[in-house]
């Protein structure tokens, strides 16, 4: 069960220049967070800035929807045994739990907004357990990228 959440008050402007883009823990893909600064407890958004022959994890959510958007390029997604092809402001709204991957087996970058809903995937006193976002190994590419090294290595 998700805790209550305060919608914001008023509004928030955020510019390219409010955001801080840095790779992601697992799989190093550059990315920022949209809504960081407003402390926005009822929404996630982040820009996603796929290299070629790169992958973001393998994962699912406890109750969160996503939306993915594509903005530049190609996009490409695993849904569970499924492998779609999103154009050029395509988009792909995925249940919670629905295992996905965004990943880019082109020679160009992708950039994908991603927002989901609710942020908070937790309750009061509730543990946060990997397992239920990772299930199985996170790094794992799909077939598209067979023989491809991602994650770069540091």
């Amino acid at each position: 069960m998700t805790p209550p959440a305060t919608p914001i008050q008023g509004h928030f402007l955020i510019t390219p220049a409010d955001l801080a883009w840095r790779p992601s823990n697992q799989m190093q893909v550059p990315n920022a967070d949209i809504l960081e600064r407003t402390k926005s407890q009822l929404l996630g958004a982040r820009l996603w800035r796929l290299p070629p022959k790169s992958a973001n994890t393998w994962h699912k959510h406890v109750c969160a929807e996503e939306l993915y958007f594509v903005l530049e390029g190609t996009g490409r997604i695993r849904v569970g045994d499924e492998t779609l092809t999103v154009p050029k402001h395509g988009s792909v709204l995925v249940g919670p739990e629905s295992m996905r991957q965004v990943f880019n087996d082109t020679d160009e970058e992708t950039l994908w907004l991603i927002v989901g809903a609710p942020e908070q995937e937790f309750g009061p006193g509730e543990a946060f357990d990997l397992k239920r976002f990772w299930p199985e190994d996170p790094k794992q590419l799909p077939q598209e990228l067979a023989g491809a090294a991602w994650p770069p290595s540091a």
